[in-house]
């Protein structure tokens, strides 16, 4: 059985637009997946990457272009300046790896919501209220997340050392074997790969 790591982060647009994308794959071609959100303000210092806030003014400029391209082209609508955007990551992250070792309900609708939360709701994922609300839409326990962050922390730091290791240096990242696909408009090169190893 073919398996998985995805890199995520719950603030980055492209990782929004990815919708589910790769759990539609995943089903296809009967992989598991294992979600590891990372910190990737920390992963772009250490591989070269540059924050969007300080990247030159044309590459911001297109990047909001970009964004709108995707949105028009998948039919997933979103909010190019969200109001909550950038926020404090960590409370959505903690809520992912703590929903996946919970084995209780969706890991992939979890991250969705939240992706969801930020990029089109106005809603500010930093916020128990709002992260509580997605583990609940998600089949989890309210307050999952929050009551895990102290053992999260070490699991964010592990997947942040693992993505640089790895060869990850954007969001959203999956790998399969040693190959990377970086973006969301790489997720047809991983559906190839997946169909090509199967034979």
């Amino acid at each position: 059985m073919p398996h998985i790591d995805y890199f995520l982060f719950p603030l980055s647009p492209f990782t929004y637009l990815a919708g589910d994308g790769l759990e539609q794959i995943a089903e296809k071609h009967g992989a598991t997946i294992t979600y590891k959100p990372f910190a990737l303000m920390e992963v772009f210092s250490l591989t070269g990457g540059t924050p969007p806030k300080d990247r030159h003014e044309s590459r911001k400029a297109y990047r909001l272009q970009e964004l709108a391209r995707i949105s028009k082209r998948t039919g997933i609508a979103l909010n190019l300046q969200p109001a909550f955007w950038p926020t404090n990551p960590v409370p959505a992250i903690t809520a992912i790896i703590a929903a996946q070792e919970s084995g209780e309900g969706d890991v992939g609708k979890l991250s969705q919501a939240l992706l969801r939360s930020c990029w089109l709701d106005e809603k500010d994922i930093s916020e128990d209220e709002v992260v509580n609300a997605c583990l609940a839409e998600a089949g989890f326990s309210n307050g999952l997340g929050m009551a895990a962050m102290a053992a999260a922390s070490d699991v964010i730091a592990r997947n942040t050392k693992e993505a640089v290791e790895r060869n990850v240096f954007g969001a959203p990242s999956y790998l399969v074997d040693d190959q990377v696909f970086w973006g969301q408009d790489r997720l047809s090169y991983l559906d190839d790969y997946l169909a090509e190893a199967a034979g």
